[in-house]
């Protein structure tokens, strides 16, 4: 696993139709609080329908709609 640069400058995009789109190094733990494997863009599933949770597959192709605005 290569060394992600953990920062305090992360940006959190919510795609149409699709994930959660993490930029920046972030440290992300499972419910035992075991660190999971993270990249400087992580792509984290919204619509439940992923086979890797919490990442996404891009199973929710034509499956899932959330549009989501301020």
């Amino acid at each position: 696993m290569s060394e992600v640069k953990v920062t305090t400058d992360v940006k959190v995009t919510v795609a149409d139709d699709g994930p959660l789109i993490v930029n920046g190094g972030i440290h992300l733990l499972d419910g035992e609080g075991n660190e999971l494997p993270t990249k400087d863009t992580t792509y984290l599933c919204r619509c439940g329908l992923s086979s890797n949770k919490p990442f996404c597959t891009g199973a929710h192709k034509g499956k899932f709609e959330s549009v989501v605005r301020a």
